[in-house]
């Protein structure tokens, strides 16, 4: 007799919650390191602005092109400052997701077991049933020897 669990169902939807959970936590990576990746653009740009900047004190540029690059500079400052709030946030978010995944993990994990219990006692069922019916044979077999 084939095993048939009756909380299959729930065992499946678990999984799909899992993997779900795993999908949303890659977006979140995913989300992050593109947030990381356009701080480090900005880091720099700002780089190449302090360099440009050195560059054109030396050869006695004017100051509106100084100016213009300090502004360019502080617009650079305030993106950066904001992108670094931007990374906070997706790793807030990140760690989030990884929670919610290991919660899912867990409660794949407790269904899996608790089905894996179930197919033992029902192999366990089945051996005893088996036995009994070979128990039962043998008694047939030996009433029938004995008359």
């Amino acid at each position: 007799m084939k095993f048939h669990y009756v909380y299959q169902k729930v065992v499946d939807l678990k999984s799909n919650q899992k993997t779900q959970a795993e999908w949303m936590l890659s977006a979140a990576v995913g989300q992050l390191q593109a947030e990381q990746r356009t701080l480090e653009l900005l880091q720099e740009d700002k780089l190449q602005t302090i360099s440009a900047i050195q560059s054109e004190m030396e050869n006695k540029a004017s100051m509106i092109k100084l100016h213009e690059l300090q502004r360019y500079m502080d617009y650079l400052e305030d993106r950066i400052a904001m992108k670094i709030g931007d990374v906070h946030q997706a790793e807030v978010n990140v760690d989030k997701k990884k929670a919610v995944l290991s919660g899912k993990m867990l409660d794949e994990k407790v269904w899996l077991k608790a089905k894996e219990k179930a197919k033992d006692k029902h192999q366990h069922e089945m051996l005893l049933r088996e036995q009994n019916e070979l128990d039962e044979i043998a008694t047939v077999r030996f009433a029938m020897k004995a008359r």
